[in-house]
């Protein structure tokens, strides 16, 4: 598994607890595994609604907004990391 960095990490901490992810720890959340689906190894297994949760928790947490339209949302929302890494762009 990938290193977690620090500002992945804090994100990993509010995904677990926002989506209620009760049999997984933040830490071992790889950044570079899938959020979404069930056919990758690694993958969260995440759909459209945990989707929009997320999107709540960083406009909160994080005062960056997530558009339901936005183009780039399947690679934004791809990891850990690169969800991480949109945060920090916009920041």
């Amino acid at each position: 598994m990938v290193m977690q960095l620090d500002r992945e990490q804090q994100l990993a901490k509010i995904l677990v607890e926002v989506l209620d992810l009760e049999d997984v720890n933040a830490e071992d959340i790889d950044p570079a595994a899938p959020l979404f689906g069930t056919d990758m190894p690694g993958s969260l297994g995440l759909d459209s609604i945990d989707a929009l949760e997320i999107s709540l928790a960083i406009a909160k947490n994080y005062d960056v907004q997530l558009k339901a339209d936005d183009d780039n949302n399947k690679s934004t929302f791809e990891s850990l990391r690169s969800l991480s890494d949109y945060i920090q762009a916009q920041g």
